[in-house]
């Protein structure tokens, strides 16, 4: 389709454990559209922050990527060898994570981390780049950005720090931004702050954003298309407006009731009983499975395949919630 950005068909991530190949995302589809927010959500370990590693091609040693289609717009990614990927990082998709300490170099000025991705992309003067820093923490909302340009990584509080990692994304104009839980380390009300600022950048800038969380209130707030994983496979994905008022699977159904809500109403949150499977898991049967309060005979003897709802929700469960 016209509309379409990002194309990822059976995307499957492995890692040598021994002698043993592990595979830690199963089959992963992702299509992303222009100017359309997508939230993806888990709980740790579901490998939402790994299958968008894998996109942007900076996934750990040892650890590999394998898929039928990997393509943003025209440009092949599956075969992009790193002096593609070098252009497409930052100019065409870029990614913003949760720690920004881990990402800004604590040793080289705010400024000239920005500057340094703004000339490795745009032909344009050293001083023309600084401007454009300028300007892009202003954007930000970072006050008197032309003293803190000058300043490091450890004099910014958490919040700014993050601030600053969204200018750096946005210095090139990308077509897709990558949010891995940029507000988890975040108190409330900074939160709010950084999830209406990247709304604004979206609507100004025509940008798509893939927006990855384990919190449920916040995919309500920002994300027009969810996509619900567990143990490396998607195990639900739909509209918004359908996941939250209709959603199909049980894990799905489990982390709604785990939302809070300030309803005095509401009956008290429910916990998910159980662990997160390990990854040395080969699983023939929904990963689901020993969590479910809900399985059937079938469940135990099979694994799954997609039921669709429309087309505007897929699950991949035995049972049918109508």
């Amino acid at each position: 389709m016209e509309n379409e950005i990002l194309k990822v068909e059976k995307l499957n991530i492995t890692i040598q454990k021994q002698k043993k190949v592990l595979k830690i995302v199963k089959d992963f589809d992702l299509t992303v559209k222009k100017e359309e927010i997508i939230g993806i959500v888990g709980e740790s370990g579901s490998g939402k922050s790994m299958s968008m590693k894998a996109i942007m091609n900076i996934l750990p040693e040892g650890v590999r990527r394998v898929a039928n289609k990997l393509s943003l717009e025209d440009i092949d990614l599956i075969n992009a060898g790193e002096k593609k990927y070098q252009k497409i990082r930052g100019k065409e998709i870029a990614m913003i994570f949760q720690d920004p300490m881990k990402s800004l170099d604590p040793i080289k000025r705010i400024g000239l981390q920005i500057e340094e991705v703004i000339l490795r992309h745009s032909n344009i003067t050293k001083k023309e780049a600084r401007e454009k820093a300028v300007s892009l923490l202003k954007k930000a909302g970072i006050t008197e950005a032309e003293k803190r340009i000058k300043q490091y990584p450890h004099e910014f509080s958490g919040g700014m720090r993050q601030r600053v990692m969204i200018a750096m994304a946005l210095s090139c104009n990308p077509e897709i931004l990558i949010a891995d839980e940029p507000t988890t380390a975040l108190d409330v009300t900074i939160q709010a702050q950084i999830l209406k600022l990247l709304l604004e950048i979206q609507r100004e800038n025509n940008m798509s954003i893939i927006f990855i969380t384990h919190d449920m209130g916040v995919i309500s707030k920002i994300c027009q298309k969810v996509m619900v994983m567990y143990a490396g496979f998607v195990v639900e994905e739909g509209d918004k407006k359908e996941i939250f008022n209709n959603p199909k699977h049980p894990y799905t159904i489990a982390l709604l009731k785990a939302v809070p809500s300030l309803d005095l109403n509401k009956k008290r949150l429910v916990a998910i009983e159980g662990k997160t499977p390990s990854l040395n898991e080969d699983f023939k049967l929904c990963p689901f499975l020993n969590r479910c309060d809900k399985k059937i005979e079938i469940c135990n003897e099979v694994m799954p395949e997609y039921k669709y709802y429309g087309n505007k929700q897929k699950v991949k469960c035995h049972i049918c919630y109508e």
